[in-house]
């Protein structure tokens, strides 16, 4: 089969794309025939050796696929030959990537791609939305009438959160480039302001005079202070970006407003807690209200152009998909 792999961690470079024996599936897996994958910045942490994770090489990059089931292990039940199928946790803890023409995925972690819907608008959004899911449900608690704060809505992620916490009867409060702010109060945000006001705290704090319930800053600038002046009592902050922030944390503050911070990745999510999100995606899928901005979508020989796009910032919210079969079930142009 044709793959996308590296031979050893390292720059986008490293990857190759060629040959590699067809995976076979344990009996409690099912081998996919792969339409296509996605590249996230996890993707790149992953193949950079930034995320250290176990690896087996040759390693096969990716972590998204949607595609159609070859074969089941013979323990396997709930999936049969045919079958449209996706999949967001391959590429890392040990297991080979989706940018193949075949991959196994453990049954577990694998979930049926719902009528109508079109397998590249759904790989689009399973990994940001999943994200987003966990992060305001399962990290940061997130009840109906609650105040949550979302900084750098217009991003993949934070789209999603807008959608996500909009849709369960939260109050949503946007912040983004100014350029975007009729695109955040169009997923369901109450207010969107711009991330670059030098009045932006005060703004904030009148819109939420109470503070806000869940703070999420999916620019990865972790401005610690900032977040716990706006906190209401009892409220959450949930890191889920920026790697190498550093950000200085006013204890007192926090403990007294009886707050916390919580980090997440979804690397480390459980099938259980991926099970739950998939539910959730599965149900939003087929409405339309969860879609990604804008795709572009790249044969996959294309792959180290795509991680080097990826790494120098040039993606600015578009999705990039890797087509593994040839266009087969996938629009062939850009979309916005």
């Amino acid at each position: 089969m044709l793959a996308a792999y590296v031979d050893r961690l390292g720059s986008p470079e490293e990857i190759r794309h060629g040959a590699l024996p067809a995976p076979r599936p344990r009996p409690d897996e099912v081998l996919v025939d792969v339409l296509a994958t996605t590249v996230n910045p996890v993707d790149t942490f992953v193949r950079s050796g930034q995320y250290r994770t176990a690896l087996t090489f040759p390693f096969v990059i990716g972590r998204d696929a949607v595609g159609v089931v070859a074969e089941t292990g013979a323990e396997v039940s709930g999936f049969a030959p045919g079958d449209r199928v996706w999949c967001n946790s391959l590429g890392h803890d040990g297991r080979q990537g989706a940018a193949a023409e075949r991959a196994v995925v453990a049954a577990d972690r694998l979930y049926h791609l719902p009528p109508g819907v079109e397998p590249a608008a759904a790989l689009a959004v399973v990994h940001p939305g999943a994200t987003a899911w966990l992060a305001l449900f399962r990290h940061g608690g997130l009840r109906p009438g609650e105040t949550v704060l979302v900084a750098g809505a217009a991003g993949n992620v934070g789209s999603a959160l807008v959608v996500l916490a909009a849709g369960a009867g939260a109050r949503v409060i946007a912040t983004a480039a100014r350029h975007d702010l009729a695109y955040c109060r169009g997923l369901g945000a109450a207010e969107a302001l711009d991330y670059a006001d030098p009045r932006l705290a005060d703004h904030l704090a009148s819109l939420c005079p109470r503070g806000v319930d869940v703070h999420l800053d999916t620019s990865g600038r972790n401005d610690l202070g900032t977040a716990v002046d706006l906190l209401a009592p009892r409220g959450r902050i949930v890191l889920l970006a920026g790697a190498r922030t550093r950000p200085v944390l006013p204890a007192g503050a926090l403990y007294t407003k009886d707050g916390s911070v919580r980090g997440f990745v979804i690397s480390r999510a459980t099938t259980d807690e991926l099970a739950g999100a998939a539910d959730a995606l599965n149900r939003l899928l087929p409405t339309g209200r969860l879609r990604a901005r804008s795709t572009e979508t790249l044969p996959l020989p294309a792959a180290a152009e795509a991680h080097r796009r990826m790494e120098a910032g040039e993606l600015r919210g578009r999705r990039l998909i890797l087509d593994v079969a040839g266009a087969a079930g996938l629009r062939p142009s850009s979309t916005s």
